[in-house]
């Protein structure tokens, strides 16, 4: 029992060190240590001087004045500017072209192939001949049918003129119409036989690789050749099902292309698939695109981009002064503790004298899209303008701390089309980070422009 009591033991101590130690952290116990400090050195002073204490009760001891400017010093930040942006929401997919039209060309009937109409590879207009089998045998037949339906016609042209003089009775007349049908028929199908040893165009199109030749032999329904129509393409994708709301046809769709490295081209949203994927819980697209120089070709990977949203004044904060927690991403705003106008300082910005103190304010946010190094703010709480903490939170990380501030000078956002359209990716920096700026916020504001708290530049951490 004494080595477990022992174990218990430390492990109380070691709790009670660990609560003492964050307690002294916070600006209680900051407070008083300082106090603690203070009398033991007005303590010291007294018996270095060789006083005695007096009969009486001895009077209580104040804290030195170094303790209470240490109590009370407000806490040196890096602060930086909300900043207003256009950007838009663009969900990103992977699609792939295909031809509006296309057709696998396959004979109708077995036989010897006779002529080739065609060239590989070369355009061809619809009902351009392609390719001819061997017909004769048919074409007798046809002929043969042929005859027989002139004859036929021949015969009831002069049985309706015995029946107007009154030769042959109206039976004969019927007889040689039914005659004259038949052969009709038998011509028509002969045709029919004629029209399945040809093979035609169905639409204009680029001819494609063929393994035929004059003189082999097909089976009926075998493949010799394919179409494909390149004057307009069609891409097909995917985007996931959260996104189906803000869909509809006739979106603009940008298009890169990797076997093109520098090619854009733009296409339609011409049909979106009632039906979501079950288990991928996406839901099909497809978009028209005009391919009038036939420089894409189908089967090829395109990277698709489409614009879900625009806003014309979005506004970003550096990345660094998001914090997250088990409630939700938050940031510090500072504004000055007694209400202050900026005024010009001695550069021309617009800010705050050096010896301002300001007010902190915990402010929950909601993110929306990441840049580098920036992120989105959405809701109402956050303006253009707004004074952030980039670093320092471990000194200020809730609501009503006196501070001081320096400005950061972050690296400025990109362009909006460097947008990242994944919202919520990455992870924001925790409480208590210190963080290094970048490069400077864009040229100097003149006066009127967005505040720069100039005096406080270059003062090093506390």
């Amino acid at each position: 029992m004494r080595p477990l009591l022992r174990k218990t033991l430390l492990l109380i101590v070691l709790l009670l060190s660990l609560l003492l130690a964050w307690w002294l952290q916070r600006p209680e116990g900051q407070a008083l240590l300082a106090r603690t400090l203070g009398w033991q050195a007005a303590g010291n002073t007294a018996a270095g001087q060789g006083e005695r204490p007096s009969a009486g009760p001895a009077a209580p001891l104040k804290p030195g004045p170094q303790a209470n400017a240490s109590a009370s010093a407000p806490a040196l930040i890096e602060v930086a500017q909300a900043i207003g942006r256009p950007l838009r929401d663009v969900a990103q997919a992977t699609g792939t072209l295909r031809a509006r039209q296309s057709s696998a060309l396959r004979p109708q009937a077995s036989g010897r192939v006779r002529a080739i109409h065609f060239r590989e590879g070369q355009p061809v207009r619809k009902g351009q001949l392609l390719l001819q089998l061997d017909d004769r045998l048919e074409r007798a037949h046809w002929q043969q049918a042929q005859a027989e339906l002139e004859l036929a016609r021949a015969n009831h042209g002069r049985s309706r003129e015995l029946v107007q003089r009154g030769f042959i009775s109206r039976a004969a007349l019927e007889e040689s119409a039914a005659k004259l049908q038949i052969a009709q028929a038998r011509r028509d199908l002969a045709q029919a036989q004629l029209e399945r040893l040809r093979i035609q165009a169905p639409f204009d199109a680029v001819a494609g690789l063929a393994d035929v030749h004059v003189g082999d032999y097909v089976r009926e329904g075998e493949v010799v050749l394919q179409l494909q129509d390149l004057d307009v393409l069609l891409v097909d994708f995917r985007l996931p099902e959260r996104v189906a709301a803000q869909l509809a046809v006739g979106q603009a769709v940008q298009l890169r292309f990797d076997a093109l490295p520098g090619v854009q081209r733009q296409a339609t949203v011409q049909a979106i698939d009632p039906l979501v994927d079950a288990q991928e819980r996406a839901l099909a697209l497809r978009a028209r695109l005009p391919n009038p120089d036939r420089q894409l070709r189908p089967g090829m990977s395109a990277q698709v981009e489409l614009v879900l949203q625009e806003r014309a004044q979005a506004v970003l904060v550096p990345e660094q002064a998001v914090l997250s927690n088990a409630q939700g991403p938050a940031l510090i705003r500072v504004q000055p503790w007694q209400a202050q106008a900026p005024t010009p300082q001695g550069d021309g910005r617009m800010g705050w004298p050096p010896q301002t103190v300001f007010r902190t304010e915990r402010l929950p946010v909601q993110l929306g899209q990441r840049l580098p190094g920036w992120v989105e703010v959405r809701g109402e709480g956050l303006a253009v303008g707004d004074v952030v903490m980039v670093a320092g939170q471990h000194r200020a990380n809730r609501s009503g701390q006196r501070v001081r501030i320096r400005w950061a000078e972050p690296e400025p956002p990109p362009l909006p089309n460097h947008a990242n359209p994944s919202p919520h990716a990455g992870s924001s920096p925790e409480a208590g980070q210190d963080t290094a700026s970048g490069a400077t916020l864009g040229a100097a504001p003149a006066p009127g422009q967005p505040l720069r708290h100039s005096a406080m530049r270059g003062v090093p951490w506390a």
